[in-house]
């Protein structure tokens, strides 16, 4: 695709990164067939290849209103487009890029901005969102069916975390909200890869990944929500950590990208990178430690044996981080069967606070999601991040949980 990139941005490091991405676009098509909200809608500007032409022209100085804005708020940044790229366009820093730019150049209407403003400031503080939490808890019964569903009745307490006790360690991200609607997540990790000799660490003063302020467009603070974590995880980083162990996906792209996103930060390019390479998906872990998780699995008398799992794999973990089929092979290890899901590489709606700022678009999802995952009549949904679980969980019946907490069981079982 040819280029010729306004004077505002052309010599930027962002436009030399736009201009690069834009120029790998061979305009194939590819992309539209996995694309959610092509699917759903039919509308060219709501496909990878549609926004890419908007962001161009937005790029090239083109006036930018308020319809280019909504093509890129319908995007739910899976990053589906992205494996099926032949070409390998970087689409979802292009997106980052543009939504940047034009969150400075078309203004939103007050609703719209006061939301996008208390789910920044609500969800990455732990103790203010599960405040809010208790408070829909209490009010539940009073709101409406559609809001009620998103507001869990009760949350799953964590089990005990076991002791700081083995040489070889590794750091977890805590994150915002899962510690409030699954605490359990992170205490279940923490005994698996204790029974593999592994102890996991919290660092208390660590927080939301930043993923939630820059996808909201407030890239600066989600930039030093980043910071903030890189400070409290470096001095177990000088005590020489295996790994920092992400739990849900969502988290573990973005902090797998912090090397990326603080590249050009002196103060702390170096120290972002190196968080970046100790960043791994709990599956990547227990991956490289299959051989010794299989014995242990070996070794107890399973009670999955015939239980049927639909697994979900959120598109940030098999788009975002590239990983397919690791969480699988491990659940099959530990005796699960797992039901058929057709078209797995769609979103489930979620996408952060996609949900509740394309609400619409987000049911459809949801809907068409649920259908596939209880095709073949699981007795339960596992899935990888705690934005999909507790969506998911809003459109069935059926238990919805982590599959880390799954393995948890059986390896705690006789």
């Amino acid at each position: 695709m040819q280029t010729n990139l306004a004077d505002f941005i052309k010599d930027s490091p962002e436009g030399q990164e736009a201009d690069a991405i834009l120029r790998s676009c061979v305009h194939c098509g590819f992309c539209l067939a996995t694309c959610p909200t092509y699917q759903l809608l039919g509308d060219e500007l709501d496909s990878p290849r549609g926004r890419i032409y908007l962001m161009k022209q937005m790029l090239e100085g083109q006036p930018v209103t308020q319809k280019t804005q909504l093509h890129l708020d319908r995007c739910l940044t899976c990053r589906a487009c992205e494996t099926a790229c032949p070409s390998g366009v970087q689409y979802g820093k292009l997106v980052d890029i543009s939504r940047g730019i034009i969150e400075e150049q078309v203004k939103r209407n007050i609703e719209s901005g006061i939301l996008r403003y208390m789910l920044r400031k609500i969800l990455p503080n732990t103790s203010v969102f599960s405040a809010c939490l208790k408070l829909g808890q209490m009010i539940r019964p009073l709101l409406p069916s559609s809001l009620k569903k998103t507001v869990p009745s009760k949350v799953r307490s964590a089990e005990k975390w076991p002791l700081i006790r083995h040489t070889r360690r590794m750091l977890v991200l805590e994150g915002c909200v899962q510690p409030v609607l699954a605490p359990n997540i992170n205490a279940a990790t923490a005994r698996v890869l204790d029974n593999l000799d592994i102890s996991l660490i919290k660092a208390e003063q660590a927080g939301c990944c930043g993923a939630v302020a820059y996808h909201l467009n407030a890239q600066e603070e989600g930039l030093d929500h980043m910071r903030h974590n890189i400070d409290a995880w470096w001095p177990y980083v000088e005590q020489e950590v295996e790994a920092i162990v992400l739990t849900a996906s969502g988290c573990g792209v973005t902090v797998k990208e912090y090397g990326y996103l603080l590249r050009h930060d002196v103060a702390y390019a170096k120290k972002a990178a190196r968080i970046s390479a100790l960043a791994k998906d709990i599956s990547e872990i227990l991956d490289t430690e299959f051989e010794s998780l299989q014995r242990l699995l070996n070794n107890r008398s399973m009670n999955s044996k015939g239980s049927k799992l639909s697994f979900h794999s959120p598109c940030t973990l098999q788009h975002g981080l590239q990983i397919r089929g690791t969480a699988e092979r491990i659940l099959l290890a530990a005796g699960f069967e797992l039901a058929m899901v057709e078209n797995a590489h769609l979103c489930c709606g979620s996408a952060g606070t996609y949900s509740i700022l394309q609400p619409e678009l987000s049911r459809q999802l949801l809907e068409n999601k649920i259908a596939a995952l209880e095709s073949d009549n699981p007795e339960q949904i596992v899935t990888a991040n705690i934005g999909c679980l507790t969506h998911l969980q809003t459109g069935t019946q059926l238990s919805v949980k982590h599959w880390i907490e799954l393995l948890d069981e059986e390896l705690s079982c006789c």
